[in-house]
């Protein structure tokens, strides 16, 4: 009877709290948890529905009077890359992707609080510690691994993977329709590479060889900076009031 009742997703509204986003507003999220056995096919529901993972918990801006905060997931099939997008290709052709079980290793960890410091040192993940992290990639019923960008080394084109420098990492679900990128981060002093962008156009491609037709980037906001980045990944679609609208340009 408890395991039937951790099954069953129940909902819950937080408390109005500063918007990390839009100087001078408020948010609140809808959250539920994901456990149990059908976690991950909860977790493909609500995703589906605008919803975003962090760790066990499944959540959706609930803002009053606002509806900034929009869900985006890119339509692999049909995305084409840009000159700009070939250009960071070229910059990162040293670079190797290596899929990895969901395990924090102290290599992670350290480029994470590097990136935090670099990029989001007043935001409210910057005084996350090592076991934070762990968590954060551990702590979760849901089908998810991470992917390491590093260096090539030597033997890299006859193994496949490298055991060079670590430059960048994505937490990533699988869904049943898609990649959904929960959170990455990249070394901050390597600029010139635009790893951020690079990232996403690996798992575009990743996607399309699996078959997949989206790759999730959770919510864009229009006008804030640290966001505007998502609406360049096109066509993609939007989750409005009726539901996924496609936008080419």
């Amino acid at each position: 009877m408890t395991e039937l009742k951790r099954d069953i997703p129940q909902f819950y509204l937080t408390a109005p709290s500063p918007c990390p986003y839009i100087e001078g507003r408020h948010e609140r999220k809808i959250f539920t948890h994901l456990v149990g056995e059908r976690a991950s096919a909860m977790n493909n529901v609500l995703s589906q529905s605008g919803f975003r993972r962090s760790q066990n918990i499944a959540y959706k801006p609930a803002c009053e009077n606002c509806q900034r905060c929009v869900s985006v997931r890119v339509c692999v099939h049909d995305f084409e890359t840009s000159r700009s997008n070939q250009r960071v290709m070229r910059k990162n052709r040293d670079v190797i992707a290596v899929p990895c079980q969901a395990e924090p290793t102290s290599e992670q960890f350290s480029l994470f609080r590097k990136y935090l410091e670099a990029r989001h040192g007043d935001g409210g993940m910057a005084d996350m510690t090592a076991l934070d992290y762990a968590m954060m990639v551990k702590d979760t019923y849901v089908t998810t691994s991470i992917v390491e960008y590093r260096e090539r080394d030597p033997d890299s084109g006859i193994t496949g993977t490298s055991s060079g420098r670590l430059l960048a990492v994505s937490l990533t679900d699988e869904l049943e329709d898609g990649l959904s990128m929960v959170y990455s981060f990249f070394d901050p002093d390597q600029d010139r590479r635009s790893l951020g962008t690079f990232i996403i156009l690996d798992h575009i491609a990743r996607a399309r060889l699996m078959g997949h037709i989206y790759v999730y980037l959770g919510y864009w906001v229009k006008g804030s900076q640290k966001m505007d980045y998502k609406a360049r990944f096109l066509p993609q679609e939007r989750l409005g009031a009726n539901g996924w609208v496609r936008v080419e340009a």
